[in-house]
């Protein structure tokens, strides 16, 4: 599943690095912050702004303190107030195994280290720097319920330290594998989910815009439309019994749901008949009856039954074990609306007209041959993606079929549009030498008086023939010439942001078309497989890494 994410506030972390460094003693007052907004409320014209931004610094700045044992008074902290140049040296083990856990970059980093020496480490960095790739909200920390169940499932484990061959970690014998789903909770019952019956469509519809993904403080959650649905749900060799639901048994309520889409997965050398997990979702009145792993061990057990034994799948949370974690980011194309809905920050000595100077982009597109993809580009688009996703550790291997469905928008069969794919004709040989595409995936703005969603484009996948280049030259130029394009095509049909992942060869030219860092990860797992870590794009510290490509080749939805 994708994760929500926002624009990171580095004056959150600088407030907090200042607070732990100067002995501050006094803690966050929610209270107070909120009268803060309450006053510029009231006083001025950017009340929205305001209000979402104190919320959001009074929350995080909480939370970053705490994860550095920055305690109050009330907590009897003897060495509050000491006058050390680094408070990271005073990390206790405790306080060094919760960073770990919200920094899964950094913690991969010392993966190879004893605890001693992995400790002694990390309290001899800057408080900045355990901070930069930290993920300050509730996501990455350990909920043991859930890592008791990953416990009893053939995924690696976080402690493995011997020496391993990549591969299957469980053999599956189909006839072994049970006929009949596990029983449920009294008041709850299987069923499968008919997608061609737009009344089914529909309800895994509402299920997912009022209980799906939400980002830390409640501000956004994503509004995924029924066209989209139709798109991510029906890819090419479908099957209806991978849209796995449970109803109540007396109101006949759609109350959670998993789906599951076929993918042929490379990793490294070997490709793996897999499937591809996504929207899980519970109703939020039932997260505590622990559906989750009822819903992936059944599944599980569908795909079991077809002979699928590997499945892949993201999340913003830490689990056992990621394969690999990329980090979000995110180019305002829309700043003023992305301000007042508190999504990105006002900088530090900047103002509304600097940042609307800083993101403004040209009205037309600069490539030539640029073109809206047809019908007829998949083969020669399917032949230059499959090379190009060669170049990376993990990737799918896409036919024709796919690439029509996935890269292709039919305005015949589709009500409204979710793909965006453009491709550039050489204008004297005609062939195809690079393309790009982006989809459509709106967020909801919750509580906002003045805006109700976000229009994001999300950078979906794209290749070109200068990465075949001797020793890549002239493939970040060419990357970044099409990703201009890219990002003024956007703007011309009213998105709002453009969100990217450090996958790919994104790390190529992020820093140059002015993404920001966001303030959510994605992490990467594979079910009943073993292998050695993938390159996320990022660096120990969770920031872009241009030596860190050649990874994940995977953009999941």
């Amino acid at each position: 599943m994708s994760e929500e994410s926002k624009e990171i506030d580095p004056a959150v972390n600088a407030d907090a690095i200042k607070e732990i460094s100067e002995g501050n003693e006094n803690e966050v007052a929610s209270g107070e912050d909120a009268d803060v907004a309450d006053d510029a409320e009231a006083e001025n014209d950017d009340a929205v702004a305001a209000g979402s931004s104190a919320k959001k610094k009074s929350s995080k700045r909480a939370k970053i303190k705490k994860a550095l044992g920055a305690l109050s008074k009330d907590d009897g902290a003897a060495g509050s107030s000491g006058s050390s140049a680094n408070p990271a040296s005073k990390l206790t083990t405790e306080m060094v195994e919760q960073l770990l856990e919200m920094n899964p970059s950094l913690k991969n980093e010392v993966a190879g280290m004893d605890k001693e020496k992995a400790a002694d480490t990390l309290k001899k960095l800057d408080v900045a720097d355990l901070l930069t790739g930290m993920s300050v909200s509730g996501k990455n920390q350990k909920d043991m319920a859930s890592y008791k169940f990953w416990q009893t499932q053939p995924v690696p484990r976080f402690d493995e330290t011997q020496p391993f061959k990549e591969g299957p970690i469980k053999m599956i014998d189909p006839e072994q594998v049970p006929k009949e789903p596990q029983p449920l909770l009294e008041g709850f019952e299987w069923v499968t989910m008919d997608l061609i019956d737009d009344k089914e469509l529909e309800e895994v519809w509402e299920l997912l815009n009022g209980h799906y993904v939400e980002d830390d403080e409640a501000m956004f959650r994503f509004n995924y439309s029924q066209s989209f649905l139709n798109w991510a749900l029906k890819a090419p060799g479908w099957r209806k019994e991978w849209h796995v639901g449970v109803r109540a048994s007396k109101s006949r309520k759609l109350v959670a749901f998993i789906s599951g889409v076929p993918i042929a997965l490379r990793i490294r050398a070997a490709t793996l008949k897999s499937t591809e997990i996504n929207f899980l979702c519970i109703h939020k009145k039932l997260r505590s009856k622990r559906l989750a792993p009822v819903l992936i061990q059944e599944i599980t057990r569908r795909c079991y039954q077809l002979g699928i034994f590997q499945a892949i799948y993201t999340a913003g949370i830490v689990l056992p074990k990621p394969v690999s974690t990329c980090r979000y980011f995110h180019r305002s194309l829309d700043w003023l609306k992305l301000y007042e809905v508190g999504f990105s920050p006002m900088p530090k000595n900047s103002n509304k007209a600097r940042q609307l100077t800083k993101y403004k982009l040209p009205t037309t597109t600069s490539m030539k041959g640029l073109r809206v993809m047809q019908q007829k580009d998949v083969d020669a688009v399917q032949d230059l993606l499959h090379r190009y996703l060669k170049r990376f550790d993990m990737a799918p291997e896409l036919d024709g079929e796919e690439i029509q469905h996935w890269l292709v928008h039919d305005e015949k069969t589709t009500a409204e549009q979710v793909i965006w794919t453009y491709v550039v004709e050489d204008p004297k040989t005609h062939k195809i030498t690079d393309c790009f595409s982006f989809y459509c995936l709106e967020s909801s703005v919750i509580k906002n008086p003045k805006h109700d969603t976000v229009r994001a484009a999300y950078m979906f996948y794209y290749a070109t023939e200068a990465a075949f280049a001797d020793e890549e030259k002239g493939l970040k130029e060419r990357l970044n010439e099409l990703m201009n394009d890219a990002l003024v095509l956007a703007k011309r049909f009213n998105f709002d942001v453009f969100n990217a992942l450090t996958l790919l060869d994104n790390p190529l030219f992020l820093e140059q078309q002015k993404f920001g860092p966001g303030d959510g990860q994605l992490h990467y797992y594979i079910y009943n497989y073993r292998t050695l870590p993938i390159p996320g794009g990022v660096d120990g510290k969770n920031e872009v890494d241009e030596k860190r490509r050649g990874g994940v080749g995977v953009v999941m939805l």
